[in-house]
């Protein structure tokens, strides 16, 4: 099937990925624009996964304010170099995801940073939960419990207030893989008068 640059441009404008990701996306899909998607998001995770050794050296930091005045929230997105972080994409990708953090109050940014204290006590309560469900898989129901559970508070984790459809963490490997260099999210911070 030929790939039409209508096809290759409809994609692009899509992902905002370049020209050449995307026609190369569409030739493996055949021309299939939803098998494309499906396929540059599989590379996304990939080239988050290469660069995640690069040295974070520019940044950032997105602010976002409700229209209320009650809630705010600012959030430090890292890239490697200046030519990035004053892009006016990576800096709305940091904005998005300071709403994102004022709307939904993560703890954590990542699962790394859940503390050993904070998965015992939900351990601890949750055992109380499935102690009347049959011993061999009380286990496998207390790892399903903690996940879920944890899931809420992890920012990466968490699927974006505007499009459910994507993680946070997808839309940071999907800025790596669009900029070409390492992108993080090192810290964010939530005010509420309430």
């Amino acid at each position: 099937m030929e790939i039409t640059s209508a096809a290759i441009k409809a994609l692009r404008d899509q992902t905002g990925i370049s020209v050449m990701q995307c026609k190369k996306a569409l030739e493996e899909a055949g021309g299939d624009m939803e098998k494309a998607l499906i396929i540059l998001k599989q590379k996304r995770k990939e080239a988050a996964e290469k660069k995640s050794d690069r040295i974070l050296g520019a940044g950032a930091v997105g602010v976002y304010t409700h229209n209320t005045g009650e809630v705010a929230a600012m959030v430090l997105l890292a890239s490697e170099t200046d030519f990035v972080s004053k892009n006016e994409e990576f800096v709305a990708l940091a904005r998005e995801i300071a709403m994102h953090v004022a709307a939904q109050d993560p703890k954590y940014v990542s699962r790394e940073q859940v503390n050993e204290e904070a998965i015992t006590k939900a351990k601890e309560v949750f055992k109380e939960d499935i102690k009347d469900k049959p011993a061999d898989m009380q286990e496998k129901i207390l790892e399903g419990k903690l996940n879920a559970y944890f899931k809420e508070q992890i920012l990466m984790e968490q699927p974006f207030i505007k499009n459910p459809e994507v993680t946070i963490g997808e839309m940071v490997n999907g800025a790596v893989q669009k900029f070409g260099e390492k992108v993080s999210i090192v810290d964010f911070k939530r005010l509420s008068v309430k």
